[in-house]
């Protein structure tokens, strides 16, 4: 793992001038080191993809397809190889790594799927008015133009694959830029993707510079942007570009509500456990991994306990180790925030039932009880291995403490009743409610997304698609309908 790895031009590999490292957040051992494009090489990069434009979207979609079912298969193929590269860039402990390969398996099969079905032309008569007589109309769906994929560093495969999967489907050329921090991950589907029959210049991968995104991000011929990551960067790239298309997908402080109907040992048992294990899963560097808790009265004090011990049960250590529950943050900057964070709280008068300790890159699973409303835990984004528990009375006061938040991703509401789960639907203020489980399901075909400050757009293979196309009408004259 500690060779130098070439970057991915236009479909082929190539080096730059200069290069970086890439250490292990759990160790600091050298995982690989990295070439860098130069600037010419990324203009050479956006070129080949603007050119290539009309003939990508004029493949045919079984080209396209048998492409995207090569890359599936040969990821399962190279399934522990990859899970292992995770863990050593990013810190994930093997047992979600592995989930991780397995998750872009699915994404790369669904978009070869969608591949073969999608852009189906609706027919549509238009003689209801008298104008209209003699004329059909069909629609199809044709890129925007060359996507510039951003993917953020928590899941440094699977977010790749949801960036370039559907682009491939769609038939819209890609240039993907990795996150800093985890780029070995998304250099693997390079490898994939060029087993491919796939034109020159449909697709690139450039571990480049943060600074250099702005230029990249202006950049005309790259009318679609689809980034994921914080949401002062997301709206930054928004707000710079107005008349670009921009999907982003930002940050949640992700809330599980325990109503009283949830209220059985084994109901209260299975939401601890759940709570538990999603709260500090990827060492809580996901934006649906749950933050806060939000549990009726008549619950509350049966559920707390439980939630603190199923927490205190979670294997902290060497991410390597197959036993391992949490692993370290992706570096010891983003550990003294989280323990900053938490001592704020603290000193504001919120109870630590567990946790609260730093060990470098590595923060201990954590529970808040009692938390000021004003303080930056319950107002930010955490983004490492904290809860909040807090009482509510009811289900109006449990849903409007869902919706106090400038977030609005994802929810959990564990309740048996189904009125209460469309209500659920209805009135929380988020791009998605799992009923009977905690926030942090995602099924990468369904469409995900938020609201609020939680981003614009939906991924999920086909929504993806719809967002990197537009329709376009055909009007047939002279037709005996």
């Amino acid at each position: 793992m500690t060779s130098t790895h070439a970057f991915w031009l236009a479909g082929r590999q190539a080096t730059g001038e200069e290069t970086f490292d890439v250490t292990s957040p759990w160790d600091g051992r050298l995982v690989g080191t990295v070439s860098v494009p130069t600037d010419a090489q990324v203009e050479e990069a956006v070129a080949a993809a603007h050119a290539v434009l009309d003939e990508f979207a004029a493949t045919p979609a079984h080209v396209r397809a048998a492409a995207l079912d090569h890359v599936s298969k040969r990821l399962v193929e190279r399934t522990e190889e990859i899970a292992q590269l995770i863990s050593a860039e990013n810190g994930k402990p093997l047992k979600w790594a592995r989930g991780e390969v397995g998750r872009a398996v699915s994404v790369f099969r669904f978009a070869a799927e969608e591949a073969r079905r999608f852009n189906g032309g609706e027919a549509q008569r238009l003689d209801t008015d008298l104008g209209g007589q003699g004329r059909l109309a069909l629609t199809r769906r044709f890129p925007k133009g060359v996507v510039l994929g951003i993917a953020p560093f928590n899941f440094p495969l699977n977010l790749c694959a949801h960036k370039i999967a559907p682009a491939i489907a769609a038939g819209a050329p890609i240039i993907l830029k990795p996150a800093p921090a985890t780029p070995l991950s998304g250099l693997i589907i390079g490898d994939l993707l060029a087993e491919t029959e796939l034109p020159a210049g449909s697709w690139s991968i450039l571990p480049v510079a943060n600074d250099k995104m702005p230029a990249l991000v202006q950049d005309e011929r790259l009318p679609v942007i689809s980034f994921t990551g914080s949401e002062k960067v997301g709206y930054a790239i928004m707000d710079s570009v107005p008349r670009k298309h921009c999907t982003l997908e930002l940050g949640g402080n992700g809330a599980a509500v325990v109503l009283a109907d949830w209220a059985s040992d084994e109901d209260l048992d299975r939401a601890a456990n759940r709570i538990a294990t999603f709260s500090n899963y990827q060492g809580g560097q996901s934006c649906i991994s749950v933050q806060r808790v939000i549990a009726d009265a008549s619950v509350y004090d049966r559920l707390l306990p439980r939630i603190v011990a199923a927490v205190e049960a979670q294997v902290t250590g060497d991410p390597g180790d197959d036993k391992t529950d949490v692993g370290p943050l992706v570096d010891e900057n983003a550990a003294k925030r989280v323990e900053t964070w938490v001592q704020e709280a603290v000193d504001a008068g919120a109870q630590l039932l567990t946790g609260g300790k730093r060990d470098g890159a590595s923060y201990a699973p954590t529970v808040l009880a009692e938390v000021p409303s004003d303080v930056t835990i319950s107002c930010e984004e955490v983004f490492g291995p904290v809860l909040t528990v807090q009482k509510a009375d009811g289900e109006a006061a449990a849903f409007a403490a869902v919706n106090d938040s400038k977030y609005g991703l994802q929810a959990g509401v564990f309740t048996h009743d189904l009125q209460t789960a469309f209500r659920a639907h209805r009135a929380l203020e988020v791009g998605g409610v799992v009923i009977g489980d905690v926030p942090s399901y995602r099924a990468d075909q369904m469409p995900y997304g938020g609201v609020k400050q939680s981003g614009v757009g939906r991924e999920g293979v086909r929504f993806a698609m719809e967002d990197y196309t537009y329709e376009r009408v055909l009007v047939l004259t002279g037709i005996d309908l």
